[in-house]
């Protein structure tokens, strides 16, 4: 009980973290059709800026300044070099938006050095939340699960109730007739992007002071939050959320088990037969824990092309 009570948790508090970051991602894909490669460089990079800003204003100020910082990198970016390249298709764009990833990561080993920076959570959050089994649970990743909620809540509100999301979800399906009634879609775009780069930066803000914010965090995490926008459906919040949830706890709960094929068929008198064949046989779960992720999306995949709450067509 207590394996599965902690597993659930922190699954579950992971797998926030990870809609945290493809939030952004969903966001500008369902808006704009691009695929930005560099969105993990964003969160990397809202790390960075949260650490460097809170070394010297304190933790909660550089929360603040991080997201707003990468939001307007994002609106650069966007302005001046996706807006460039997006009539060539998605081909140029996942060019171009890998190798900003790369000058990314070479400009923070340039200006923060090739090893982890000692970024550090606020005192105030740095307390027991609970105890669980005589284990003392972390405040701070129930903060991190509480900002992924709030995030989502509040996306969902914006884009579902209020007249920016009207223009934003009018703007994706019929760009043309949007345009026609005045609306300025290139400036919606541009918006869009660089709220969506605002989140991921938001993401990293917040796990930076909990994980270890070094150099490869985006490649980390980077390949992962593909992973999620895929299983979830293409340009889905909802998909992602549970996408996110889904990779978070079956990650969670592979890290701890130590079963092998062999110890299954061992059940049925067939152990020692498995374990003479070696292999994939006597491989633990726990040592191929990484690959569970993409095990799931190709599950995803043959049965629901389109993703868990992806459209058809």
């Amino acid at each position: 009980m207590e394996f599965f009570l902690i597993s659930t948790l922190n699954g579950v508090i992971f797998g926030l973290l990870l809609f945290m970051v493809s939030a952004g991602l969903t966001l500008i894909f369902g808006m704009m059709g691009v695929l930005n490669f560099a969105h993990a460089s964003f969160y990397m990079l809202g790390a960075y800026v949260a650490y460097a800003v809170s070394s010297t204003a304190g933790f909660w100020v550089g929360l603040l300044v991080a997201p707003v910082f990468v939001g307007i990198v994002g609106m650069l970016v966007e302005r001046f070099l996706l807006r460039r390249v997006h009539a060539f298709g998605h081909a140029h764009e996942l060019l171009l938006t890998f190798g900003l990833a790369l000058i990314v990561e070479e400009a923070v080993k340039l200006v923060f050095g090739d090893f982890p920076v000692n970024y550090q959570m606020a005192d105030t959050l740095r307390f027991a939340a609970f105890t669980v089994y005589g284990t003392d649970y972390p405040f701070y990743r129930v903060f991190m699960g509480i900002v992924a909620i709030v995030m989502f809540v509040a996306l969902w509100l914006l884009l579902s109730r209020t007249r920016i999301g009207i223009v934003v979800r009018a703007a994706e399906r019929l760009p043309q007739m949007a345009e026609a009634l005045g609306h300025n879609i290139p400036v919606v775009f541009t918006s869009v992007f660089g709220a969506g780069a605002a989140l991921a930066g938001l993401a990293g803000a917040v796990a930076g002071a909990f994980y270890p914010t070094n150099p490869n965090m985006a490649l980390e995490l980077g390949v992962i939050v593909f992973v999620v926008v895929v299983v979830g459906g293409l340009g889905s919040l909802q998909g992602s959320l549970l996408a996110s949830l889904l990779i978070g706890l079956f990650s969670s709960f592979a890290v701890g088990i130590d079963w092998s094929a062999a110890d299954l068929l061992a059940l049925v008198g067939l152990g020692d037969w498995a374990r003479s064949l070696g292999g994939l046989m006597i491989m633990q779960i726990s040592s191929i824990s990484a690959t569970i992720p993409f095990a799931l999306m190709l599950l995803v995949l043959l049965v629901r092309p389109a993703g868990l709450m992806g459209e058809r067509g």
